[in-house]
């Protein structure tokens, strides 16, 4: 859909990294970043998530390493903001309630020791994917790895399919 949307140019981009980084494919967990071709975003970063039970036993570790290192390509981008779809929750068939958990820490991870980015969107196609993220998030627990406060969720604006959690940094207003 990405490669209809955006035009020929995503595709050939993404053949380049194959032909010259990722023969075999690019590894899951791991994450790329191409133009935006004809898309108004101007960069698209690819991650492939894990296929739930064919990982063993390290489908959480590597659900999170596709949220962190897209994040940390859009961070080496000096992109403000990110939008994420639920990875792995459709064909690959992760749960959702598992990858809202898995998802929601990896991204609280990430901003409270690298605050670089202004927003990041989480994007949901029903009201129901929303409601599955906000009972099973953990964007509001306490960060284990560096030691901060929690960063609370503010759950108003989850209302409805498209809405996403935003980040401000320290000192910036919300917007």
């Amino acid at each position: 859909m990405i490669h209809h949307a955006g035009g020929p140019q995503i595709l050939e981009e993404c053949k380049e990294i194959r032909r010259t980084r990722y023969p075999g494919g690019l590894p899951t967990g791991e994450a790329v970043i191409t133009s935006g071709g004809n898309l108004q975003a101007r960069y698209v970063i690819h991650t492939v998530g894990p296929i739930k039970g064919r990982s063993g036993g390290r489908d959480a570790e590597l659900l999170a390493a596709c949220y962190k290192n897209s994040l940390a390509l859009a961070v080496q981008h000096g992109l403000r903001s990110v939008a994420f779809p639920s990875i792995s929750t459709g064909a690959f068939g992760y749960p959702r309630e598992e990858a809202a958990a898995v998802s929601s820490e990896a991204i609280r991870d990430f901003l409270s020791v690298k605050g670089l980015l202004e927003e990041v969107r989480l994007v949901f196609y029903t009201r129901g994917d929303v409601n599955v993220f906000l009972r099973n998030h953990r964007i509001g627990e306490e960060n284990s790895q560096a030691g901060t406060p929690p960063n609370p969720l503010d759950r108003s604006r989850f209302s409805k399919p498209g809405d996403y959690y935003r980040k401000t940094r320290p000192g910036q207003p919300g917007r």
